[in-house]
């Protein structure tokens, strides 16, 4: 470990070094990678001083047992287990820190809403949970756009699709896909009834074009006019935009800009992500099954969550995590589920590689 550390806090140096040299400050490009490095690398680096600076303190205390001085002796069999208990648990941090880093984690996202099961209320909680997930993109600060809706004539939305930048916003959303279940009165329900009904999360990382490679032959695009409620949502042009992926017969719809061409780059934008997320779920099972995976990063047949109203209860069904802070989660403080899950995934990728 010590080795290990040490490793680090020179790589570290190195990182800072570089960024001050003048050549790397004139290119922004480099710059910019260098010191997202460095920052990701900070707070193992702090631990790491902590770690080897507590680990030579226990070792000079265990040179002093083995001395003649009995009075200084007693006074470092006092500090001795505390200085272990504080190595143990700073052992602990750092092997949470020097886990493999996912390299999505850092990209922003793709996040698709789809109301499921449930008519009318189904797409009233679909609109519901997209509020949810703006609210929390504008607590932490991100920015997000709707690449494209699909809105339902009784209210709420059929589907969504919207992009969310910001640092680190795939590895804090990548738990939510999958299918999302509300249990609620419906405000046209009489007899006072409680309803089930549901919508479907996807959370892609947004692929940039050197990740995904896609050949011109290999798509199909026609255009077709745009429909919808009327006003601006409809033209006279044929600016909407399908593109249909061949080799995975993967369809992308836009039709919410007046343009053609901004149509089909949102299209695109949507198309690479949801190529990458096949590319990785592709990758993720050729991989050993020998870690148990509980906590489900982009399943979206699987029923993850349950919104009850009645109770304001909402339950994480793959970490068995019930909170009665329902108000708090759907106005966007998702950290309360977050937190957990993230916490759950650590602990079992650390018990994958014991």
């Amino acid at each position: 470990m010590i080795k290990k550390l040490q490793s680090l806090i020179e790589t570290h140096s190195i990182l800072s070094k570089k960024m001050a040299e003048p050549n790397i400050i004139s290119d922004v490009a480099r710059y910019t990678k260098l010191a997202k490095e460095y920052r990701q690398l900070t707070p193992t680096i702090n631990l790491a001083h902590q770690y080897i600076k507590t680990f030579g303190h226990i070792q000079e205390d265990e040179e002093i047992l083995q001395g003649q001085d009995t009075e200084l002796k007693e006074i470092v069999k006092d500090e001795l287990g505390d200085l272990k208990a504080k190595l143990i648990n700073l052992e602990n941090e750092l092997k949470i820190l020097l886990l493999p880093h996912d390299p999505n984690d850092d990209k922003n996202i793709i996040l698709e809403i789809r109301s499921g099961t449930g008519g009318n209320e189904a797409a009233i909680f679909a609109q519901d949970i997209f509020r949810m997930y703006l609210r929390y993109t504008e607590l932490k600060k991100w920015k997000s756009e709707i690449l494209s809706i699909n809105e339902n004539e009784g209210g709420g939305i059929k589907e969504v699709i919207v992009s969310i930048q910001g640092e680190g916003a795939f590895g804090m959303l990548k738990y939510e896909s999958g299918v999302h279940r509300v249990q609620r009165i419906p405000d046209t329900e009489s007899s006072g009834r409680i309803h089930t009904s549901a919508a479907t999360v996807a959370v892609l990382p947004e692929a940039e074009e050197i990740d995904i490679q896609i050949n011109d032959g290999d798509l199909k695009i026609d255009t077709y006019r745009a429909s919808g409620a009327g006003g601006q949502h409809v033209n006279k042009t044929e600016s909407a935009i399908r593109i249909t992926h061949l080799s995975t017969n993967i369809v992308v719809t836009c039709q919410d800009e007046s343009s053609q061409h901004k149509n089909r780059d949102k299209a695109m934008k949507v198309l690479r992500s949801r190529l990458l997320e096949a590319e990785i779920k592709k990758k993720n099972q050729e991989r050993s099954n020998v870690r148990k995976k509980m906590v489900s990063t982009g399943d979206r047949s699987a029923k993850i969550r349950t919104y009850n109203y009645p109770q304001g209860r909402i339950t994480d069904h793959r970490i068995n995590l019930t909170l009665y802070k329902l108000d708090e989660v759907i106005n966007g403080n998702l950290n309360h589920i977050i937190y957990p899950l993230q916490l759950e995934d650590q602990k079992l990728r650390l018990e994958s590689i014991k």
